[in-house]
């Protein structure tokens, strides 16, 4: 399916209709979709409804000027990059651009009128090529305003055959670059103080998913992925509980993923936090478990239900016979912890038999299913269930 807000959006307010239709024809040469207004209401109305990447606007309008509409813009926290185009005084564009900065907008440039093709198409085409760096305020705003959507990769239960839960993963639909993964915004939130708002949106949004899909009779554990950053807050624990009462399902429902490189940061804040969340009923994955640094003593103490073991060695454990041993060695070890373990990356069957045959509990990833929209995952579970058979166990796995 295409996000509708992928392409690119030109917005232009302009009373002369010889430049109107200028850029248009321009812009819609060069890949954008365009709307044309002289009028400041229908332009308010279009920003707040279309969400353009660029407007292109005058400030010299009958019945209204661009410092208004800036000001508006400003207030309904527009992303897209600004251009006027103007033929008034250069102290004035300048005083303008400043204004609309320091308000928050994305001033581009100044397209003095009379303005050529060559120069018009130049600068519509270094849009579309040059994406805009991320910024911590468009990551705030768009959390503000849910611009952001979860999606959910289904885990299998080796034993079962059947599939027994999904994992969380939040996408950013932003309004020029359309969707971006969270590997691109999660440092941003980390280093910005937004990590904390961005984790209580995702538990909001999975808690009141899960809750959906147990009304209609599909109880599946739902993972979701928290930062180094959320265990330095102490009442994350409580903060987290609440969401979970809201939507009305219970913490037992969840699994909360740390990286192993994040889950041995601070050892006893550590140790505090995540026991709270252990003893308010929340289950405990150790992420992406031996690309970190973590000893068996520390992998001890630390109230863990869940060893995840990470890709780079499933991916390889056929070809590999480091990469082999290390995942055998992972998941004997999570057993005699009396701790659940889960492969993530699996892409073939050969791989799914392999780890079955070592004894694995549980897998996610291609050869299942990738991550789907949520409204897609009761038909998915419906149809793997009717065409998959539980595979047959090794006689030694009760040992």
């Amino acid at each position: 399916m295409i996000d509708i807000l992928c392409g690119d959006r030109l917005l232009v307010i302009d009373d002369e209709p010889i430049y109107g239709k200028l850029i248009k024809k321009v812009a819609e040469a060069s890949g954008f979709e365009v709307v044309v207004t002289d009028d400041p209401v229908i332009f308010v109305t279009t920003t707040r409804l279309w969400h353009p990447t660029v407007i292109m606007m005058d400030l010299n309008m009958p019945g209204t000027d661009g410092i208004q509409l800036l000001r508006t813009l400003a207030a309904d926290q527009c992303a897209a990059d600004v251009v006027l185009t103007s033929g008034a005084d250069a102290k004035v564009l300048e005083s303008a651009m400043q204004l609309g900065r320091e308000r928050g907008l994305s001033m581009t440039e100044v397209l003095p009128k009379p303005m050529r093709t060559a120069t018009l198409r130049a600068r519509l085409d270094s849009f579309r090529r040059m994406p805009k760096p991320l910024l911590s305020a468009d990551l705030a705003a768009a959390i503000a305003a849910e611009r952001l959507f979860l999606e959910y990769q289904p885990k299998l239960d080796c034993r079962l055959g059947r599939i027994i839960g999904v994992e969380a993963l939040v996408r950013w639909r932003h309004q020029r670059q359309g969707i971006i993964p969270p590997d691109q915004f999660i440092p941003m939130a980390e280093e910005s103080g937004l990590i904390g708002e961005l984790t209580d949106w995702v538990i909001a949004a999975a808690a009141a998913q899960s809750a959906e899909w147990r009304a209609g009779g599909l109880a599946l554990a739902v993972a979701i992925n928290i930062s180094a950053r959320d265990i330095e807050d102490l009442d994350l624990p409580d903060r987290l509980d609440r969401r979970c009462r809201d939507a009305g399902v219970e913490p037992a429902s969840l699994t909360l993923e740390l990286t192993e490189t994040g889950a041995m940061r601070r050892d006893i804040q550590m140790m505090d936090v995540l026991t709270r969340l252990r003893l308010k009923g929340f289950k405990l994955s150790l992420d992406d478990f031996g690309t970190g640094y973590s000893s068996l003593v520390q992998l001890q103490k630390m109230p863990f239900s869940e060893l995840k073991i990470d890709r780079f060695f499933v991916r390889q454990m056929l070809t590999n016979q480091g990469c082999r041993v290390i995942v055998e060695i992972v998941i004997d070890l999570a057993r005699k912890l009396e701790l659940s373990s889960i492969a993530e990356g699996v892409e073939d069957e050969a791989t799914l038999n392999k780890l079955i045959e070592m004894g694995c509990d549980a897998i996610q990833g291609y050869h299942v299913c990738r991550p789907i929209a949520a409204s897609r995952v009761p038909a998915f579970v419906r149809e793997y269930e009717a065409t998959h058979t539980a595979p047959a166990a090794p006689a030694d796995r009760a040992a």
